[in-house]
Order: structure tokens, then C-alpha cells, then sequence
């Protein structure tokens, strides 16, 4: 699933191309996706977009009508292109500017999303709740300890909560978790201030890293040319099940949580 670098390399990608220009047309080829595709989505042609941000995985494109809310869910991806390149089989939704130029959302799976959002878009089910973004000033370690407090929930839950902070996605927690030192079983409630502050600055460091080089693909994401990101080379713990740990040479392990795959090492992290 595309996470939050993936997230945030597609929309510096196809911002260029989108905001600032005005909406020719909306193409809704299947509207079968997470959501249904909303009719009202094609108060978008005439518009000029005005703004586009990431919030935590989705995107908004913001329109002096209404916001577009898009989301990758699980396998999607935007790709710029010309309106006459041939479709794809799972090219289900595309915006065509008035520059000529068209984004189209191919998702094999989809899981994602086109909703349209009248009114503040802050104040969408989907977004209402969220909490901060990890890479602004709000995520701090006094911030993460409020959310720790009499937990027993584990540590790796807690990061991943998009009530806690958004964007942690599965990859990103092992490996912010691997760079702190810390267990991604350990009691919530029982990590110290210094050791949250540490991770918080593994969490902001392993995001930002991976926006700079493209996001990770390990199977289905692509940039909004087609190309793959390259943080999948610099993994240290995720998917390494069985290899020796870059830092004591010790096995790396996986256990299942939430289920979701987890990578450690077991003499690194405490």
C-alpha cells in the first residue's frame, strides 16, 4: 500500500501539472472504487484548482466549488500523461486540464478513492479526526507520550493509529523503530520520554528520507511517470526476515501484529 512518502511524491509530481490549471473534463470510467465515484464530482470542469496537499494518504485538490479528495488505497497511483495514450485496463478516473495534459488513477485493485467535498474539507468524515502530520512542528515527543500514557497497547500500534499521528504506514514504523532502538512489542506506556523523543526523530528522519528518494516500491507503487521509488534499497529491517542485521549482525525477525508482518532485531531493539 502506497504510504506516506508515496503520497507525498505523487502530489509533487502532479501538482505541476494540476494546480493552477482549469478542469476541461472529468472522466469517470468505473466508478466501482472504495466509494462509488460521486456524480458531483463533474462540478470540477470549468474549475480552475487552486491547491493541492497531502493529509496524511489522501490527496486534496482544492476548487473554488469543492475539494477532490483522492486516495491510492492499496495498489493505485496517478500518472500524468496525453489525453491519447491508450487507457489501461484499471485507468477509472481522469482529470483532463485545459493545458492538454490528463491524470489519470490506475488502480488494479480498487481500493482507492475520487470523492468530491463541498464546504471545509477539514471537516470530512475521513479527515475530521486524523491526527498530525509527523513531519510538523505538532508531532513532538511530549505530543507522543500524551498518546502513550497507560497503554499497553504496543509501541508499533500506536504509531501506526492515524488517531495518534497519520501516515506511519507498516514499513515506516519498523524501520523508525529499528533506528530508535525500540521494540515494536513493547508496551506503549512504558517507553520513556528520551526514548519517544528518539523515535520521533527515527520516524521524521526515515519519511523524509524516503520522500527524497521517490517513496518504496516493493510490488505495485509507481510515481506519477511509472517509475519505481528507490527507498527499498536503504531498508534496514523490513522484509530482511532471516538476514543478518546491518548494525550487530544478528538474524532479523518477523512476527505477525495486527496482522501485519513486523520486522526487528531482536538484540537492537529493547
Amino acid at each position: 500500500m502506497p504510504e506516506l512518502p508515496e503520497v507525498e511524491t505523487t502530489l509533487r509530481g502532479v501538482s505541476p501539472y494540476l494546480v493552477g490549471r482549469v478542469v476541461r473534463e472529468v472522466i469517470v470510467r468505473d466508478p466501482r472504487l472504495r466509494w462509488p465515484v460521486p456524480a458531483i464530482v463533474h462540478e470540477l470542469e470549468g474549475q480552475c484548482i487552486t491547491s493541492g496537499i497531502r493529509r496524511g494518504k489522501y490527496l486534496l485538490f482544492g476548487s473554488p466549488k469543492g475539494t477532490l479528495l483522492l486516495h491510492l488505497g492499496m495498489s493505485g497511483s496517478l500518472r500524468v500523461t496525453d489525453p491519447a495514450t491508450p487507457w489501461r485496463k484499471h485507468d477509472h478516473f481522469a482529470l483532463t486540464t485545459d493545458r492538454g495534459m490528463q491524470i489519470r488513477l490506475h488502480d488494479p485493485r480498487r481500493f482507492g478513492a475520487a470523492l468530491f467535498i463541498e464546504g471545509e474539507s477539514g471537516e470530512h468524515p475521513l479527515l475530521a479526526e486524523l491526527g498530525p502530520e509527523p513531519l510538523s512542528a505538532d508531532f513532538t515527543a511530549a505530543y507522543l507520550k500524551s498518546q502513550c500514557l497507560g497503554r499497553s497497547a504496543p509501541i508499533k500500534a500506536v504509531i501506526m493509529d492515524s488517531h495518534a499521528v497519520v501516515g506511519v504506514g507498516n514499513i515506516y514504523a519498523c524501520e523508525a523503530l529499528f533506528m530508535a532502538g525500540i521494540s515494536p512489542q513493547k508496551a506503549a506506556g512504558k517507553v520513556t520520554l528520551p526514548r519517544l523523543a528518539k523515535l520521533v526523530a527515527a520516524i521524521q528522519g526515515v519519511l523524509a528520507a524516503s520522500i527524497e528518494m521517490g517513496g518504496t516500491t516493493l510490488r505495485d507503487f509507481l510515481n506519477e511517470k511509472g517509475e519505481p521509488g528507490y527507498f527499498k534499497q536503504t531498508l534496514r529491517v523490513y522484509d530482511r526476515e532471516g538476514d543478518a542485521c546491518h548494525q550487530c549482525s544478528s538474524v532479523i525477525k518477523r512476527v505477525v501484529m495486527s496482522n501485519r508482518s513486523t520486522f526487528y532485531c531482536p538484540t537492537c531493539q529493547q
